[in-house]
């Protein structure tokens, strides 16, 4: 995918480790200039040098709390700047819970669509009048399987990322008249969160592993960034509204996807 993204702008956001670090630096490779939004700047900082020194394009690092509405809208106006023109939105920055359904609080919920969903909201709300000047944008929202499944025990996730899915098809629509796409990727990548999660429930583990029909779990650089990267290339101009499922296949029959949680 070398060059793939030349000349191309991107902000990437929670790109300072997992998923969204494997799809900045796959962008990165491909030729893309990078921002990355994190919350700990040290984080966002440390992935911006290595992508400067191992890729040779342009990097910035931006220290952002995505649950903060006028933060976001800074984020875009920064990256902006930054880059001189923004091409690319990926909002990756996200996180999930085990907790039975029945002891969700409301602000349990609160807190998991302010991360989730009101974050990748206000993020393509703050960037479609650059993209709309441009006539050129590419919005990649990442979701998840946990929703389309109905996984037991996160219904938070599962509930706020079943929103960015709607939100992505309803911005597809209305919005690509203006050159912009916007697909989602459910993928299934190791993970610093994925890798405590299993951890904590070896059993489950294993259990998904062997429902996946690739027989291993996903890279995020290797597996998860080139879908990405085409995603946000010419080449994937005629392909929005969609939910690809980067995941080995295990959405084919599910996953067995039961974390231990308290009573």
């Amino acid at each position: 995918m070398t060059g793939l993204l030349k000349g191309r702008t991107a902000l990437v956001t929670g790109g300072g480790q997992g998923v969204g670090q494997g799809i900045a630096r796959a962008m990165a490779k491909a030729g893309a200039d990078i921002v990355i939004a994190q919350r700990r700047g040290e984080e966002a900082e440390r992935e911006a040098t290595w992508i400067r020194e191992n890729t040779g394009v342009r990097a910035f690092a931006l220290s952002v709390d995505v649950t903060d509405g006028e933060a976001v809208n800074a984020m875009i106006r920064q990256a902006h700047e930054q880059l001189g023109k923004l091409e690319i939105l990926v909002n990756n920055a996200g996180g999930s819970f085990a907790k039975r359904l029945e002891n969700h609080t409301d602000e349990d919920m609160a807190s998991a669509f302010d991360l989730n969903y009101w974050s990748a909201f206000r993020a393509m709300r703050a960037a479609l009048p650059i993209m709309k000047a441009q006539k050129f944008g590419r919005i990649i929202n990442i979701c998840s399987l946990n929703g389309i499944n109905a996984h037991m025990f996160t219904a938070a996730y599962n509930a706020s990322k079943e929103a960015v899915r709607t939100l992505t098809r309803t911005a597809a629509v209305e919005w690509g008249m203006h050159g912009i796409t916007c697909n989602a990727i459910c993928p299934a990548a190791m993970s610093p969160q994925a890798r405590d999660y299993f951890e904590a429930n070896p059993e489950m583990a294993r259990q998904i592993l062997s429902q996946i029909p690739v027989n291993r779990f996903g890279d995020a650089e290797d597996d998860i960034g080139p879908v990405a990267v085409f995603l946000a290339s010419d080449g994937g101009g005629y392909v929005t509204g969609n939910s690809l499922q980067v995941d080995g296949g295990g959405h084919i029959n599910g996953v067995a996807w039961r974390p231990e949680v308290e009573d």
